[in-house]
Formats: structure tokens, C-alpha cells, sequence
């Protein structure tokens, strides 16, 4: 499932990931930040910015063919200080909260649905949390875009915002705290404050949920202790930068980055997309380039690197110029999977 400037495009598999059939764009012309699957009932949600309506959700029940947006779309309460500008991130719950979803918008705030997406109520404890009046913007704006449930605790809920950093709520939202010790800011004048940082994109791995991967503003980091603290693992990447990171269905030690040169030169290093592996945790890394152009400029949104649960585990990489690459063999080998779509935002792979 593709999230694009110009809409969702559906790409479908049923012959070992050799053929694929693509249905969209569905919103045609709408900027479409990210796209999720919900395993509980088998349905797609995009995060659909109508330039019109403004930001909404919508869910397909039949792999994309047709839609409904919600009831209500996510909202701030009348006389709120801000209003919703993009909706970036679409989180399903866990099994035992079969109607929960988190959305998460620009500027900064956390919404949950609990009848799967049709009305919303904005989480207050971090909207009004004590700090807000001093979070500032990144590049991209104030955005929250990554949400990440417990699923051994629904109560136990993290968050990234860019420029702020990551927070935890362990009592379902009513408070939040900072959990970015050891978390660079190197253009901050405080290099480990306490927040200020801007983290790009975390993931986990369903197996080993206290185990999070951060790739950040200023580097790539890892989190034993379910995000509580975070150790660097930029070994020899040849960056710190880049936006997105994605973990190995079947090895949750494998994990996946796309370094760029730095936040104001935002090309590959050295003149060459390379996808980097480490099998270790992120202690030792591996350049993964074969079948890729010798010479490219190819750069990856923070959702556009996702694998799915097959063996060996597929990895898909949407560009910002249009490529999806695919490697069905773990990052071994590389082929272009679809080209000349509008630049892609997120990348969500899934077994329906």
C-alpha cells in the first residue's frame, strides 16, 4: 500500500511477490501521508489531506476498491489555540481494543477513535502538556508521525514529534514524559536536552517489542528498554542522516536504513542510493546496492521503507521521485517494482 502526493495506489501479490497487480490512484490528486493495515478486521486506512474538507481518515473493507471517510473527522475542540493541517500518521490498537485507532496530525497532537475511525477525541494530557508552548517545527513541520501501542499494555503508548522528541504515556494518555536520554540535538545549544530533538521515524518489532530502532535528525539509535533510553548504533554508516528505518519480519535483529549526506544536503552519500542492512543490532552495517544504479539521487520519505512477513522478507523502498525498489531476498538484489508514480510518502506491506 503506497501513500503518495497524488493519492493511494494498492499493489497486490498472490504468486510469491513474481506479479503484482495495482489498483489507484484512489483520492486522485490528494496528498496521502500514510496508509496502514488493520490485521484485526482486515481493513486499509489512509490519512487523506483534502485541500477542500481538510484532513480526514478513510477506510476500505475490500483492499482498496472502495472507501468511506469518517463521520467526524480528527479536530480540535472549538476555541482551541490551533486547527488540524495534515493528518501524517494512522495507528490501528492492539487485538483487545478491536475499535481503537490512533491518528496522529500536524501540529503536534494525538487523536484516538474507539469505533474504528468514524469519530475522534483529541488525547488532552499531551495537547496541554506543560512543554507545548516552547515545541518547535522541524523542516516538516510540527508534526506527530509516528505512534507506537504496547501490545502486551494499550495503556503504554510512545510518540515522536519533529522537532520535539519522543514522549511516553503509561496510563493511556492522561500524562506524558520526555524519553530521549542519550538522543542527540547537535544543532540545539544544549546537544542532550532534555527535549528539542527531532526523530524521524521508530519502529519495533512485534516479537521483541521492547526492543525500538530510531532512525533520528542526528542519528541512528536503539532502545533496549522499550524506549526508556537510547544507545547510538551509527558504527560505519557513512551518515547519521536519513529518515526512514524498517526491521526484518524474521530476523529481529536485522534491521534497515537510507542514509542521506545531512539535513541541508539531502542526496545520497558518495552519489549512490544504498539501502544499509546490520544483522546485529545496528553494531556493524552493510551496503546493499546490487541491482541499483551505479550513480542515483533516489531519497526516501520517513514511511517509505517497510518488509513484509514472507521468507526470506521482502523490502520495499518508495523514492521521492516515483521508484518503488523491491528486493525479495532480504536486500540481496534489487529490482524497480513500479515507476513514474507521484513521489511516495509511505510504503505499508502487509499479508491480507
Amino acid at each position: 500500500m503506497l501513500g503518495t502526493k497524488k493519492g493511494v495506489f494498492v499493489m497486490e501479490s498472490s504468486d510469491g511477490r513474481r506479479t503484482w497487480k495495482t489498483s489507484g490512484p484512489h483520492f486522485k490528486g490528494t496528498a496521502v501521508y500514510h496508509v496502514a493495515f488493520d490485521p484485526r478486521d482486515r481493513t486499509i486506512l489512509a490519512t487523506v489531506d483534502n485541500p477542500i474538507k481538510g484532513p480526514t481518515v478513510a477506510k476500505s473493507g475490500d483492499l482498496g476498491r472502495t472507501w468511506k471517510e469518517g463521520k467526524r473527522p480528527p479536530r480540535f475542540p472549538k476555541g482551541a489555540e490551533w486547527s488540524a493541517k495534515q493528518v501524517w500518521r494512522i495507528e490501528p490498537g492492539v487485538e483487545e481494543e478491536p475499535g481503537v485507532v490512533y491518528c496522529g496530525v500536524d501540529p503536534a497532537a494525538l487523536f484516538k477513535s474507539r469505533d474504528g475511525g468514524e469519530t475522534w477525541a483529541l488525547v488532552e494530557g499531551l495537547y496541554n502538556h506543560e512543554t507545548r508552548p516552547k515545541w518547535n517545527p522541524g523542516a516538516g513541520g510540527l508534526c506527530l508521525h509516528t505512534i507506537m501501542v504496547d501490545p502486551r499494555d494499550p495503556e503504554t503508548v510512545l510518540v515522536a514529534i519533529s522537532a520535539v522528541g519522543v514522549l511516553k504515556t503509561v496510563d493511556g494518555g492522561e500524562t506524558w514524559s520526555f524519553r530521549n536520554e542519550n538522543l542527540l540535538a547537535d544543532f540545539h545549544p544544549v546537544k542532550y536536552p532534555e527535549y528539542g530533538q527531532c526523530p524521524h521515524h521508530l519502529v519495533r518489532h512485534p516479537r521483541r517489542p521492547d526492543v525500538i530502532y530510531q532512525q533520528n535528525h542526528c542519528g541512528q539509535y536503539r532502545s533496549d528498554d522499550n524506549g526508556e533510553t537510547w544507545k547510538e548504533m551509527v558504527g560505519n554508516l557513512p551518515s547519521r542522516f536519513g529518515f526512514p528505518v524498517a526491521v526484518d519480519y524474521n530476523d529481529p535483529k536485522r534491521v534497515y536504513v537510507a542514509p542521506e549526506v545531512s539535513g541541508a544536503e539531502r542526496l545520497p552519500p558518495d552519489d549512490r542510493f544504498l539501502v544499509w542492512a546490520s544483522d546485529d543490532e545496528g553494531r556493524r552495517w552493510e551496503a546493499l546496492g546490487e541491482g541499483l544504479p551505479k550513480r542515483s539521487y533516489y531519497t526516501v520519505y520517513r514511511e517509505g521503507m517497510d518488509t513484509d512477513e514472507e521468507d526470506p522478507s521482502g523490502v520495499y523502498v518508495g523514492t521521492g521521485t516515483g521508484q518503488l525498489l523491491f528486493s525479495r531476498s532480504a536486500g540481496d538484489r534489487w529490482t524497480v517494482l513500479a515507476d513514474a508514480l507521484p513521489p511516495i510518502y509511505s510504503v505499508t506491506a502487509a499479508t491480507a
